[in-house]
């Protein structure tokens, strides 16, 4: 018998017990946060493929036993999505693979968290009665995409000077104001 799970309220302790997993597809639409960084709105297709953009994941969990009491419980994060971004070389649309490959560790408390978080080489959440999984999906994408969208290698010529010749014209047109306090200067009262 198939279980059905609500994502946006999952009892991780209970999913984790039971050592399931679960994958999927959502519309970068359902991820509003997520969408905020695309350069065009997600309801439109993307250039030639016809669809809009799809967040891909899959989240497995397990409880891992301890000698010193309660069983850990993990789960493992995996999600992508292709995001057309802007640019910021060219100023044209890139399409960058976001990718989120994490694992997370639950632990009864902040303390907990805060105290132990220095040693861990995992990240590690405080487990609550009810997580939102596709809140912890967005978070991991957001937190992968570049800082600094760009192509390698952009596709049209980036004009590399600041000044072009119509600039520089235009300073020499340009009567300097030192010129008249020379003037100035040399005038007798």
């Amino acid at each position: 018998m198939d279980k059905k799970f609500d994502l946006n309220r999952l009892n991780v302790k209970a999913f984790a017990r039971d050592g399931l997993s679960l994958q999927g597809q959502l519309s970068l639409a359902q991820f509003a946060r997520l969408a905020e960084l695309a350069l065009s709105p997600v309801e439109s297709s993307l250039k030639g493929s016809g669809q809009a953009a799809q967040v891909s994941w899959a989240i497995q969990a397990k409880s891992v036993p301890v000698s010193s009491g309660d069983s850990q419980i993990w789960m493992h994060l995996k999600a992508d999505v292709d995001l057309p971004m802007q640019c910021q070389r060219c100023m044209g649309e890139v399409k960058l693979t976001l990718q989120a490959n994490a694992s997370f560790r639950f632990v009864a408390d902040e303390a907990t968290a805060e105290a132990e978080d220095d040693e861990s080489e995992e990240d590690l959440l405080v487990l609550v009665p009810e997580l939102n999984v596709f809140e912890l999906i967005e978070d991991e994408l957001i937190m992968s995409a570049p800082i600094v969208p760009k192509h390698e290698i952009c596709p049209t010529l980036v004009p590399m000077m600041a000044v072009d010749d119509a600039f520089e014209a235009a300073l020499e047109a340009r009567p300097n104001p030192f010129a008249a306090l020379a003037k100035l200067k040399k005038k007798p009262n």
